[in-house]
Order: C-alpha cells, then sequence, then structure tokens
C-alpha cells in the first residue's frame, strides 16, 4: 500500500494555480480510490484555498467534499500569516502544527508518506 502526503503550495491568484489545485485534487482520488492511504496538506500560500473551495459555487466545491475526508491539515502558521483563520475555521478544516505552527513533514516521512507538492 503506498502512502503519500499531497501539499498545496499553489496560491489562489493564478489560472496556473487552478492547475495546480485541480492536479492535488485527482491526485488524493487517484491514491483514495486505489485504497491507498492519502493526506492533503494546504500549506504556504495553498492555505488560501480553504476559503475558495467552501463557496458552493467554486468550480471544485464538490470534488474538495468528495475528499475532504482526507484532509491531513492546514498550516496554522501561514492560515495566520495569510489571514485566513476565519475562513478555515468556519470551514471546519483541521489545522496542522505539529512544528513551531507547521505541518511535520519530518513525521508525515518517519510514517511512510511521500510527499508530492502541488
Amino acid at each position: 500500500m503506498n502512502r503519500a502526503a499531497i501539499v498545496v503550495l499553489a496560491d489562489t491568484d493564478t489560472y496556473e494555480a487552478l492547475g495546480r489545485l485541480t492536479n492535488a485534487l485527482y491526485a488524493v482520488k487517484e491514491f483514495r480510490d486505489a485504497g491507498d492511504e492519502v493526506s492533503l496538506i494546504f500549506d504556504g500560500a495553498g492555505v488560501k484555498w480553504i476559503g475558495e473551495l467552501a463557496k458552493p459555487e467554486h468550480m471544485y466545491h464538490a470534488m474538495f467534499q468528495e475528499v475532504r475526508d482526507r484532509t491531513g491539515g492546514v498550516c496554522e502558521y501561514c492560515a495566520k500569516a495569510f489571514k485566513v483563520m476565519d475562513a478555515v475555521e468556519a470551514a471546519g478544516v483541521p489545522l496542522a502544527n505539529e512544528h513551531e505552527g507547521h505541518p511535520s513533514f519530518r513525521r508525515l516521512m518517519q510514517q511512510g508518506y511521500q510527499p508530492i507538492t502541488f
């Protein structure tokens, strides 16, 4: 069984970034559908996607809802830095803060997860 940590770093400001988010969501779905363990993590500017994906009218809202249970967390430090903490909390997505307010990629690797960044 594979273990993947899909990490969204892409900002919300370009079509290229939307493409990276889309690829991340499809990767989560592919791993999940294959029965693998997968964790979706939003870090850096990627934390801004939570507020966007929470909107029912967003084109990838439904897909995010489909894989939402695989969300391993949103970087707490970055959510504060990018001023999206309210949106993250409103969406009810878990925060990741194991290492000084950030997700612990070391812990994920110790658990056998392969990080894949988008």
